[in-house]
């Protein structure tokens, strides 16, 4: 079908009202729940297939935080979707105020390749619930999931509802070229630039999820075995392919030593010895990703991993010591399983790196210092992040997730995927029985004196 056809029958579909009953909207979720549960073993299949992925990472990190997230909109979806009372200005009596929720119409999803499952069915969660009817448009980089998405989704929906569109960079300028009511995009800086000026030639609302240099940033007062722990687990999760994963590590010099011997033990405990001969460790999404990869490993600065399979397209989990700001691996987002470390003498020191450099999506700070949390959390500005930990702020439902300035803008999950995909329309309920008569003309010295005494 052409996408100007099925536009219209997107169109057609929400101007019919049957997506703005609730009962319909929770029967859309219901449907959504079964295709996923149904096609599980599809899923965890592509997923392999195309990122390597092991069976419990893809239900811990995609299958799992859908069915969450989807779990909760369901719930609160009748409370969401009520009209909310607001304060009334003396001004304005006798009369109520209240919002409205709305849908806006026809909404484009564009999900990335890196996590394909949650990140198109977390946005197409929240859009539903709103009300709203959806294309999607799944990345092209990860055709085995991809495919399995168009499935499922043309199982659980009817075209004019939810549709799927397949395809590469013609697919997704011939989408953007439409008129849609919302565009929600997860990807790169590159593409997310082109997305926002396509859709202001329609005065189109976004959200934009990009990503950046994520920065984990550790003091002497940190627990360095725990923070190697997780830190580990964050960067090599996906291959380092992940948006909040800690792009670089910011270590004061005293105990940055000890922490490297921390990541080594880490690395060998959860990989192996051996990771590229471990099943469950992943690979990069294609040969074009796994070059650029390379080229930002310098082999005199490695002092763990820096293997790689070109048949498998797999690196090993990589860190990098000595690193300088100048270098090519701090010069774009890695997305890839290397990691450096540069050494700063003072926070002061990692607080002014930071600062200077574009808004990053995530940052992570180790300390048990609670003035230098508190300098960090408030003074610096990005997406989110965690305070001894990396990237689980973003598996919760109970916060929005989002990043600020190059990192993008707008945010979701929860209730903010909700209010992300409605407009909120605000009313004022005038009462009948009375009007008070000074607003109107022709004005006098005591309508003046009126007005100035409800009006302040």
């Amino acid at each position: 079908m052409q996408i100007e056809e099925l536009m219209k029958k997107q169109r057609a579909f929400f101007l019919s009202g049957k997506t703005f009953p609730i009962s319909h909207r929770i029967k859309a979720l219901d449907r959504l729940e079964a295709a996923i549960r149904k096609y599980q073993p599809d899923l965890y299949k592509a997923l392999f297939k195309d990122l390597g992925k092991s069976r419990a990472e893809s239900y811990m990190c995609e299958v799992g935080l859908t069915l969450s997230e989807l779990n909760f909109v369901r719930k609160h979806i009748c409370a969401w979707s009520k009209n909310r009372p607001a304060p009334t200005p003396l001004a304005q009596f006798h009369g109520k105020s209240f919002t409205v929720q709305e849908p806006y119409g026809v909404v484009l999803i564009l999900s990335p390749w890196n996590y394909p499952v949650l990140l198109t069915l977390e946005p197409l969660i929240g859009a539903l619930a709103a009300g709203n009817c959806c294309v999607v448009k799944p990345s092209a980089y990860s055709p085995a999931t991809s495919q399995v998405m168009a499935r499922l989704i043309r199982e659980a929906f009817p075209q004019g509802h939810v549709a799927v569109v397949e395809g590469g960079r013609e697919e997704n300028q011939s989408l953007l070229e439409q008129k849609f009511d919302y565009i929600f995009f997860t990807g790169g800086v590159t593409v997310g630039k082109l997305v926002m000026e396509k859709a202001a030639a329609h005065l189109t609302p976004v959200t934009l999820e990009l990503g950046g240099k994520s920065p984990c940033i550790i003091d002497h007062t940190a627990n360095l075995k725990l923070a190697a722990r997780r830190i580990v687990f964050g960067k090599y999760l996906n291959c380092g392919q992940t948006c909040v994963a800690p792009d670089y590590v910011l270590i004061e010099q005293g105990v940055k030593n000890r922490f490297l011997e921390y990541v080594k033990k880490e690395i060998v405990r959860m990989y192996g010895e051996n990771p590229l001969a471990n099943p469950d460790y992943g690979k990069m999404i294609n040969q074009k990703h796994f070059q650029r990869a390379l080229r930002f490993i310098d082999n005199r600065k490695v002092v763990h991993g820096g293997q790689s399979n070109a048949d498998t397209l797999q690196i090993a989990p990589t860190v990098l010591d000595r690193v300088m700001e100048e270098d090519a691996v701090m010069r774009e987002e890695i997305f890839a399983p290397i990691l450096p470390i540069l050494t700063v003498a003072s926070m002061g020191e990692a607080y002014a790196f930071v600062q200077k450099r574009p808004k990053p999506l995530a940052l992570y700070i180790f300390t048990e210092d609670k003035k230098t949390e508190n300098r960090f959390l408030k003074k610096l500005s990005f997406g989110g992040g965690c305070v001894n930990d990396t990237i689980i702020h973003l598996a919760t439902p109970y916060m929005g997730f989002g990043g600020v300035g190059n990192s993008g803008m707008g945010a979701y999950h929860g209730k903010k995927s909700f209010d992300t995909f409605s407009h909120e329309k605000s009313i004022v309920k005038k009462y009948t029985w009375m009007d008070l008569p000074f607003r109107y003309p022709p004005y006098t010295r005591l309508k003046e004196g009126l007005v100035r005494m409800f009006v302040k």
